[in-house]
């Protein structure tokens, strides 16, 4: 562990924490780091001691009595709601004659979507910060800390700290500098081109897509989305992660940063994306419908996002986990890395083992992906 000479502390929740002073550490950029966001899911009880996930907030105190280093950190009782699959590392754990839980998780819940994990009004406290995360779980006999979603820049400071690394993939939008949708078009082969434009007409046929953000969300559209979302969460996670009052509460306070899109039949909702706006991304998390329309889900998630960023001049649209499909509709894969503490010295080494291993299927797949890319060639 690195020799500091500094005092971190736990908090009981990011809402205990100064606004302005969290935020000073998070930086404007990324919302789901922010002071807002982490406060709804506790203010919600979308986290709290009945979900797994048990907000343990590190901070550090500067000079100035102003919080100069933050982590979003939390007690896990289980691995639900991360996207980076460590269901095998418990298994194995356990049949060692262990207990993984309750771990150490550092993220966003339930937002695949990289970004800071060390958040830093004093980068000089990042060693500091990492190496308190390190006691916790050393005073409290712990298996693990787990950093996911850790954002390219922060990867050094974990490594450096003798964290293991382990790579994944996501798929995401490029803005190459578009005007139009038909600019991003222009850079697709001439066959995707063809088949993108029937798709979106055959998404829409019939339909009217609205877009709201700032005041013209109202609670009405939160009782519509709701309904999109618990049958997405039911099918998928067996039940939502998320209560009804955070959407009411991301209304109140996040409007601005919050973009849904509905689909209209007659007047009548039929199908829903929510994303949420960031300095330069456009974040698509949750869908839903409650009627069956071919190719809408494409058209709501990923076009309708891609002409979002562009009217915004974003550079990119990072659409959630998963889904090769995404590839043909002009996202790329792009990695995506987590950071993993395990201090029992026989785990870690067939934890590195794992990783090494699953590291080069993950290259090897993307390269394949990338090569099957719908961007012209040369």
């Amino acid at each position: 562990m690195a020799d500091v000479s500094v005092t971190a502390r736990v908090a009981g929740g990011v809402r205990e924490v100064p606004k302005d002073q969290w935020d000073a550490c998070a930086g404007p950029d990324n919302p789901f780091v922010s002071h807002d966001f982490l406060s709804i899911l506790e203010e919600s009880g979308s986290v709290g001691p009945d979900t797994g996930w048990q907000p343990l907030p590190l901070l550090i105190d500067g000079p100035d009595g102003r919080i100069a280093a933050a982590l979003p950190a939390y007690a896990k009782t289980h691995s639900q709601g991360e996207y980076v699959f460590d269901h095998g590392w418990a298994d194995a754990w356990h049949r060692a004659g262990g207990e993984y839980y309750p771990k150490i998780q550092i993220a966003a819940p339930f937002s695949p979507v990289p970004g800071p994990r060390l958040l830093l009004r004093d980068p000089a406290l990042a060693p500091a910060l990492i190496a308190a995360a390190e006691t916790l779980v050393d005073r409290n006999e712990l298996s693990s800390a787990h950093a996911t979603f850790v954002e390219e820049s922060q990867l050094p400071l974990f490594e450096a700290a003798g964290w293991l690394i382990r790579e994944d993939s996501q798929f995401h939008w490029a803005n190459r500098g578009y005007a139009s949708f038909e600019d991003f078009l222009g850079d697709l082969s001439s066959r995707k081109r063809k088949d993108i434009r029937k798709e979106r007409a055959k998404a829409v046929e019939g339909l009217e897509v609205v877009h709201l953000t700032g005041a013209d969300l109202q609670e009405s559209h939160w009782d519509i989305f709701w309904r999109f979302y618990q049958d997405t969460g039911a099918r998928k996670w067996g039940r939502p992660y998320l209560t009804r009052s955070f959407f009411s509460l991301l209304g109140e306070r996040m409007a601005d940063r919050t973009l849904l899109m509905l689909a209209m039949r007659d007047g009548r909702a039929i199908a829903g994306a929510l994303n949420m706006i960031g300095g330069d991304t456009l974040y698509g998390r949750y869908w839903g419908c409650t009627e069956e329309v071919p190719f809408l889900h494409f058209e709501l998630c990923y076009y309708q996002a891609i002409d979002a960023a562009i009217a915004r001049g974003l550079s990119r649209v990072e659409a959630g986990a998963q889904g090769g499909h995404k590839l043909a509709r002009g996202y790329s894969p792009v990695p995506t890395w987590s950071a993993h503490y395990i201090p029992n010295p026989s785990f870690r080494r067939a934890i590195a083992d794992f990783i090494e291993r699953e590291r080069m299927g993950v290259q090897q797949d993307r390269l394949w992906l990338e090569e099957r890319a719908p961007f012209r060639k040369g």
